[in-house]
């Protein structure tokens, strides 16, 4: 008999002296289903497992013993499903919602699994994984303090650069004292601003 989980209960071995009929009948259909479940978990074996099985009667034994043996731990379960998480990086030119219900589903498998990140560190990290071109989306993002679940990030319209940038522009701290500084992309021979 089954019970919450994967636990088994089995059978008692006994049955007390004049127990009614009802608790005999159930008694032998207990044990006759007993021996199916261990008989079909036996079949499904290689012949070499199946004779480390075969002398065990009890099915809870046998399914504790193949559990011990043969299960994944749940740390390497996490290990495997964080991993696949941190390096899932759109590539460029793929749409961004089909990337984002990917990493949806891996979300939901972290949580199933009890990571323990939040809602903030799951969206910094999806869009951390969004390629260069939807870095002026990623901005907006961030500096209109937009709170978003997950499933709002996503649904978001992302617009990407079209393009690149020929010449960045970097702004540079200075004291008071100083000349201006020249902007990127001001090579040899050109003046720099406030030379006169």
């Amino acid at each position: 008999m089954r019970t919450k989980g994967t636990s088994w209960i089995s059978p008692p071995q006994t049955l007390l002296v004049g127990s009614s009929s009802k608790k005999c009948e159930t008694f032998e259909r207990w044990h006759a289903n007993h021996r199916k479940v261990r008989s079909i978990i036996l079949v499904f074996m290689s012949n070499d497992v199946q004779k480390q099985y075969d002398r065990l009667d009890d099915v809870a034994l046998i399914l504790q013993r193949i559990k011990e043996v043969y299960a994944i731990p749940d740390r390497q379960t996490r290990y495997v499903a964080t991993k696949e998480f941190f390096i899932a990086k759109m590539t460029e030119g793929s749409f961004v919602q089909e990337h984002g219900v990917k990493m949806l589903s891996l979300v939901e498998k972290l949580e199933d699994l009890k990571v323990g990140l939040d809602n903030d560190t799951y969206i910094d990290v999806i869009l951390q994984l969004l390629p260069p071109s939807y870095d002026p989306s990623i901005v907006n993002f961030n500096m209109n303090g937009l709170e978003k679940s997950i499933n709002e990030l996503i649904n978001l319209r992302w617009k990407r650069k079209k393009g690149k940038a020929k010449a960045k522009t970097v702004v540079v701290a200075k004291d008071a004292k100083s000349a201006p500084v020249a902007p990127v992309g001001v090579g040899k021979g050109k003046r720099k601003m406030g030379a006169q």
